[in-house]
């Protein structure tokens, strides 16, 4: 079992955390917000958090819910911009993602998926393939779409919120980068829908919420759905040059988990990868965020 974490990223870095926050840099703007996570005790005094933070995220009472998208509002010290602009580079990726208070605490990037970002761009550039096709299922603001088509592929963008597709679309031409495929769609139907077509894949990237809605009111339950969508994955996937990332955000499921589940669809893979994504802070501490589990063949 692996942990990752962000590696010499400039415009981010987790300050503190504790008692259920954490105090984040994105760029010229720190924040703070919930983290059911961090339960231990802060480093920091509650003043320095008062004085380092420019936003600070309050959840509405009686709002808490089940995936994490607690609803609430931000107070901001005057002159803070409501949207603003940070970079990513990773050997010749160079991406640039805008940035914004959303009312579920989210400011549209989850910054421990950059590992993920690398492993997508290396991946990419070590198929044996022309432009290989990459799709990104539940891929909310497109971080790991513009990492695959930096590295050249052919990206298919799956979410569900319109919204959401349009912050991926912006990120994409503020990366410098065109001509990614956007679909607006449940994940599941999509994926039986191409798996009837007999299309196929060379990666795979999923990043399934606990719970989620289509755009028809479609209901996903991660525990309820995924062992259908690995099925219907393990169908779309190439039998070779092809790579595979699944991302778990429910604190209820454990990297074994995950990488039980590859190695249930996709028997012949050797090479997982597996373990929890994680940010550390300068006390010492690591802030576990999300598990994954990875091949590539």
């Amino acid at each position: 079992m692996q942990l990752l974490n962000p590696q010499h990223w400039t415009d981010y870095e987790l300050i503190d955390s504790g008692e259920y926050e954490k105090l984040e840099r994105f760029g010229k703007y720190t924040i703070r917000r919930p983290e059911p996570q961090a339960v231990w005790r802060k480093s920091l005094t509650e003043k320095e958090w008062e004085n380092m933070a420019d936003a600070s995220f309050m959840r509405e009472k009686g709002k808490a819910s089940q995936d994490g998208n607690d609803k609430g509002v931000w107070t901001q010290k005057k002159g803070m911009s409501d949207q603003w602009f940070i970079g990513y580079n990773y050997k010749d990726m160079n991406l640039t993602f805008r940035l914004g208070l959303t009312s579920f605490k989210h400011v549209g990037i989850f910054p421990e998926q950059s590992e993920n970002w690398n492993y997508i761009y290396d991946s990419i550039k070590a198929l044996k393939v022309a432009e290989p096709k990459v799709l990104n299922l539940f891929a909310y603001t497109g971080g790991a779409s513009i990492a695959a088509k930096s590295a050249g592929a052919d990206v298919t963008h799956v979410d569900s919120v319109r919204q959401v597709i349009t912050w991926s679309r912006e990120n994409m031409e503020a990366s410098g980068l065109d001509n990614i495929r956007w679909i607006v769609e449940d994940a599941l139907k999509f994926c039986r829908r191409e798996v009837k077509r007999e299309k196929k894949y060379n990666g795979i990237i999923l990043d399934p919420p606990a719970y989620g809605r289509g755009p028809d009111g479609e209901r996903w339950i991660l525990e309820d759905n995924i062992a259908e969508l690995m099925s219907l994955c393990s169908n779309l996937l190439e039998e070779k040059d092809a790579f595979l990332i699944l991302n778990l955000y429910s604190m209820g499921f454990s990297a074994i988990i995950a990488e039980n589940l590859i190695k249930d669809y996709f028997p012949d893979v050797k090479n997982i990868q597996f373990g929890e994504l994680v940010i550390p802070e300068e006390s010492g501490k690591s802030l576990p965020l999300s598990v994954y589990a990875r091949f590539s063949k």
